[in-house]
């Protein structure tokens, strides 16, 4: 009985469920269409203000894009290089703000003490196209390194020659010596400058010449002639050293009695009166053949000097040892010195402590 209670059920919930789901779905699409019909409703009467406000917006997003866009391209401000060169610093540096640009300054020493603080270079050069804002690069003369004649009274001329030289590099010859100087006779010692035109303090204005007066020593004086016969090359180099006059040398084989590397003749007897450096012939004996070792006369014409300068002759041995064989005040002209040197050994003329030529001994 039970079993076909539920069966009875089953059949009857089955005829029913057709209508159920054709209820739902009719439900479901007139939902549906109210919604359709109340959004049609709903964006008709706003739909051409959103048309517009679309429109608008995309507008605006062009015109900014495009605005961004020329910004970029258009980039820094340009502007052309003015020619501020042979222009004061300051007026140089007005002139360059007005183009909103910025130096960068190189200063150095011109021959010319008028051209201080005048632009004397500029990079880049004039009629450059640059942005704004870009450093221009700016030589700028500090004027000479001298601008008043120093006192110079006192010093070497030889030491003033060399100064002056020094400083041509950086002045192209601003301050020279007339030459020859004028040389006069004092108790000063050779060489010493004495007086000067210009006049210390003297505001240089562009390339000057000094004129100068110098001393040449004291007047010369009668010498007596001493007696050199008998002196070694040793003893004859130290007797020219405190000797003012001037030998001159030559070398022949010993004779009969004479003594090999000594003195045998002198142009001018013992006691004789001379000027200061009046030349005087010496004639020296060869020394003894020594293996390894060669004996002679260098020689040398030097130019003539106002004065007495110092020169030496100086002798680099094989082991490379240096020493001064022969050291004297000359006045240029002929010079003589006799030497006995290793073989291979390189004979050094030096002038007021310059070297003048070198030769080597064979």
């Amino acid at each position: 009985m039970a079993k076909k209670d539920i069966t009875q059920t089953i059949k009857e919930a089955a005829s029913k469920a057709p209508e159920k789901v054709t209820a739902a779905v009719k439900s479901a699409v007139d939902i549906a269409s109210e919604q359709h019909k109340r959004i049609s409703e709903w964006t008709k009467p706003q739909k051409r203000t959103f048309v517009l406000f679309a429109i608008l917006m995309f507008v605006v997003m062009i015109i900014f894009a495009v605005f961004v866009f020329f910004l970029t391209l258009k980039g820094e401000e340009r502007t052309m290089v003015p020619d501020v060169r042979r222009m004061d610093l300051a007026d140089a540096l007005v002139k360059m703000q007005q183009r909103e640009l910025y130096p960068r300054l190189t200063l150095r020493f011109t021959d010319n003490p008028l051209d201080r603080n005048l632009v004397l270079d500029q990079s880049p050069p004039p009629g450059s196209i640059v942005k704004a804002g870009r450093r221009i690069n700016l030589v700028v003369s500090r004027g000479a390194v001298l601008d008043k004649i120093e006192d110079y009274s006192g010093r070497n001329i030889d030491d003033l020659r060399l100064y002056l030289q020094g400083l041509s590099t950086t002045t192209k010859g601003l301050v020279s010596i007339r030459e020859p100087p004028l040389y006069i006779f004092d108790i000063s010692a050779p060489g010493t400058i004495l007086d000067q035109n210009p006049k210390p303090g003297t505001e240089i204005s562009g390339p000057t010449i000094l004129d100068l007066v110098v001393s040449k020593g004291p007047e010369a004086k009668d010498i007596a002639m001493p007696s050199l016969l008998g002196l070694t090359l040793r003893e004859m180099a130290s007797k020219a050293a405190t000797t003012p006059l001037i030998f001159s040398y030559k070398m022949r084989a010993a004779h009969d009695k004479e003594a090999p590397g000594t003195v045998v003749e002198q142009s001018e007897p013992a006691d004789k009166n001379l000027k200061q450096l009046d030349r005087v012939q010496i004639t020296i004996a060869a020394p003894a053949a020594r293996k390894g070792y060669t004996a002679g006369v260098f020689e040398y014409t030097l130019p003539e000097y106002p004065y007495a300068v110092p020169v030496a002759l100086d002798v680099i041995v094989p082991n490379g040892t240096r020493t001064t064989l022969y050291s004297v005040k000359h006045p240029g002209g002929s010079f003589s010195a006799p030497f006995s040197v290793q073989s291979g050994s390189v004979l050094v003329l030096m002038v007021s402590g310059a070297e003048v030529t070198r030769k080597e001994v064979r």
